[in-house]
């Protein structure tokens, strides 16, 4: 196939008509050192979006920015086509209900057991039965590979990798769209965190679900993400698959896809856990 201007262009518009999320020229600053200036970003429908970037750099200042937990200074966000700064609370709170979020310490309710934690979300907007909110649980707490007597335990009683979970369920709770991901792996040895990649894949793929996940891993980045936007200097520098990131010139992304810390994961001898992408 000859790829042409044209066609180019027809791709890149209709990725733009299926994004989500859509960032356009953003700015936040705390005080006065600008974190992010003038970033541009889409999240496509369906897809496994991973955003890299530097510590300190805003990966996380940037989904914190678009779940309107930061305050930015310029710019656009729109979520489902719809611009967030000029949404009612009722159809803001709306367009939340089509979201959830796994913070990267899984920030469960310390004085709540783990059914209590996933209710929460529940109680809040949906009306049911006790009988039928104990099965929502349920279902949520087996769908996220957890043990029915995880229900009754309190996050004190529970290892790393179970609050990961934990949390992942209550993000699932009212069934969300999209699904938003800080570091979900930090912390995890090397064989709960490719568990807990292989669940996020097996997620996305059964339950429809866009997944933007911040993330700094490597194996994650290269084995469950259909898309890679990379952040530097408060913009996104490269976005595309992580071909497409090992092939650019950018210093950065050529000390973070090509260096030891790489080498040591074959990411350029192959040996990445390819076994995860969604399309095998």
């Amino acid at each position: 196939m000859v790829v042409t201007e044209a066609s180019t262009g027809d791709v890149a518009r209709r990725a733009q008509v299926d994004a989500v999320i859509r960032v356009h020229d953003l700015e936040v600053r705390f005080g006065e050192k600008i974190i992010l200036n003038g970033l541009n970003l889409d999240v496509r429908r369906g897809e496994i979006l991973g955003f890299v970037g530097a510590s300190g750099g805003g990966k996380s200042v940037l989904m914190r920015t678009i779940l309107g937990l930061a305050t930015k200074k310029r710019g656009k966000i729109l979520v489902f086509d719809k611009d967030l700064d000029t949404l009612s609370v009722r159809r803001r709170e709306a367009v939340e209900r089509r979201w959830g979020v796994l913070f990267q310490h899984g920030a469960l309710f310390s004085s709540q057991t783990v059914r209590q934690n996933i209710q929460m979300p529940m109680r809040e907007y949906l009306t049911m039965s006790e009988r039928l909110f104990d099965e929502m649980a349920a279902l949520k707490i087996e769908l996220v590979g957890l043990k029915p007597d995880a229900a009754d335990k309190y996050p004190s009683e529970l290892s790393g990798g179970m609050i990961k979970r934990a949390a992942l369920a209550r993000a699932l709770a009212l069934d969300p769209e999209i699904l938003f991901l800080d570091e979900p792996t930090s912390g995890l040895d090397p064989i709960g965190a490719q568990e807990f990649d292989d669940l996020i894949a097996t997620l996305q793929r059964t339950l429809g679900l866009t997944v933007f996940m911040v993330t700094h891993d490597l194996d994650s980045l290269s084995g469950v993400c259909d898309r890679i936007a990379a952040l530097a200097d408060g913009k996104v520098i490269a976005e595309g698959p992580i071909e497409t990131m090992m092939a650019s010139q950018h210093p950065w992304l050529r000390a973070y896809f090509h260096g030891s810390r790489a080498r040591r994961g074959s990411l350029e001898t192959g040996h990445f856990r390819s076994s995860l992408r969604r399309d095998d």
